[in-house]
């Protein structure tokens, strides 16, 4: 799908607020490192952080990052290049000094892109500091998430980005949405004719969606008693993937098209009550570093999610996400409505006889259908088999070197809109502070019993296989 044609112009700067954090390590100069290699980044780098370090030991942190990163630097000539390009400036993000410091770093360069990879605490200052400074004309901003942590904060971070630049040139940054397999949910939805006629509620029972990690919290227990799994991850990147199975054709070959159609589903979900949602805790969080002794905070949250379109009236949505849980994956199952007439003794609607859609999203892409075949014999039995397409493609892009030069080239077809971020928000505004207890679960289960109960009604949760090359049993 093209891009529209409403592109800014490319940056010609690339100015990084937070440049010696632990994103800025782990992921970003990475991706850099590989943007410089694709021939996609040639513009200056200019580190700003307030760590009291100059630009040797700027360049030695870089060095350790690509390296640190399990990147093959096949030519240490592009590494080098990169520490060619890099700029740094240290100073308090309070202090206007340095952001004269920044313009003076910039020397004649117009249109920078200023990224904020910072906490969103400092997003007023720094941006309120780039307005005084006049770095905000013909600049753009990315931000990286999390956009609020409610619909209040959201709607306030969204007017402080707009009273410095344009939506035009705000690119929030949601490095889901610069996965290949999240893209590809989107292609394979619109590229096949097939599809359309059953995608649908006259079609589908019910649509589940999974991501699960076997980890925990790794030590950031300050961190995740300011979010919690609702925050973290469900109202982000589990609804882009809900916006992306749900939407409706786009009216035209545009990304501007796409994100009207995300914005529709938002809209059109449904607030989320407390008898929506089962909130668990992993055994043991408690004695987490940081972690409150008697904290509430969900590591595992299951919830129901209805659509109030045409497409899906009557559809139930589930998505289930934690940590510490049995397999580390990412995985959706459209599972569709059994034959109108049971014909065949074993073919009556019952859990795990149902045709299937599964996308396995990560770890090991796949795509496969479900269907009935019937057994050798007289008799009129059979087995549910899937039809897989293995769809790894190595050398693909990483996320953010995907999304980051996007936004230099001006292109935000992969970011979110500010109208679909606050519609997000309204869906789980009322569960935020209005909810049950959290039930403790134990580590490498799948969640607290009630889970189950919640989906019930529906059958039962499909539960991701260690091995996604290995075939089901359904």
């Amino acid at each position: 799908m093209d891009s529209d044609n409403t592109a800014l112009t490319d940056a010609d700067a690339f100015v990084f607020f937070g440049a010696t954090g632990d994103l800025a390590h782990k992921k970003i100069f990475p991706a850099l490192y590989q943007m410089v290699r694709a021939g996609t980044l040639s513009v200056p780098v200019i580190g700003v952080a307030y760590s009291q370090w100059g630009l040797p030991e700027f360049r030695d942190h870089v060095r350790d990052s690509v390296r640190a990163s399990g990147e093959t630097v096949e030519d240490n000539e592009t590494l080098e290049q990169l520490l060619s390009l890099l700029v740094y400036v240290d100073g308090d993000y309070g202090k206007p000094a340095t952001f004269a410091a920044v313009k003076a770093a910039l020397g004649s360069a117009r249109r920078p892109a200023h990224y904020l990879a910072i906490p969103p605490s400092l997003f007023s200052t720094v941006i309120t500091g780039l307005q005084d400074a006049g770095l905000n004309r013909d600049a753009r901003v990315i931000v990286e998430k999390p956009f609020g942590r409610d619909l209040a904060s959201a709607k306030e971070l969204n007017r402080v980005l707009r009273s410095a630049f344009d939506e035009s040139a705000t690119f929030r940054i949601d490095h889901y949405l610069g996965k290949e397999e999240i893209m590809n949910l989107l292609y394979f939805r619109f590229a096949n004719s097939f599809l359309e006629p059953i995608w649908n509620r006259d079609h589908v029972a019910s649509v589940q969606i999974t991501l699960s990690e076997t980890f925990g919290v790794q030590g950031r227990g300050n961190f995740y008693e300011t979010a919690g799994c609702l925050r973290d991850v469900v109202q982000n990147h589990m609804f882009q993937i809900v916006a992306l199975l749900a939407m409706e054709p786009p009216a035209y070959q545009g990304f501007q098209a796409v994100q009207d159609e995300k914005f529709k589903v938002f809209k059109g979900m449904q607030p989320l009550a407390a008898e929506d949602i089962v909130r668990g805790q992993f055994t043991g969080y408690r004695d987490e570093a940081g972690v409150a002794a008697d904290s509430d905070v969900e590591t595992f949250c299951a919830l129901r999610l209805t659509i109030d379109s045409w497409r899906w009236a009557g559809v139930p949505w589930y998505l289930r996400s934690g940590k510490c849980l049995p397999v580390g994956a990412a995985e959706v199952v459209v599972e569709l409505k059994p034959p109108p007439q049971p014909l065949f003794s074993d073919s009556n609607p019952a859990p795990g006889r149902a045709n299937y859609f599964r996308f396995r999203l990560s770890p090991n892409p796949v795509i496969a259908i479900a269907a009935r075949v019937k057994r050798v014999g007289e008799e009129f039995i059979g087995d549910q088999r899937e039809l897989s397409l293995m769809n790894s493609q190595p050398g693909t892009e990483q996320p953010y070197q995907r999304l980051l030069g996007d936004a230099l080239a001006g292109d935000g077809a992969l970011y979110t809109r500010e109208d679909s971020i606050e519609a997000a928000w309204a869906v789980v505004e009322p569960i935020l502070v209005h909810h049950h207890a959290s039930q403790p679960y134990a580590p490498g289960t799948w969640g607290p019993e009630a889970a189950d109960a919640l989906i019930s009604g529906a059958g039962h949760w499909h539960n991701p296989d260690p091995d996604p090359t290995e075939q089901p049993t359904r």
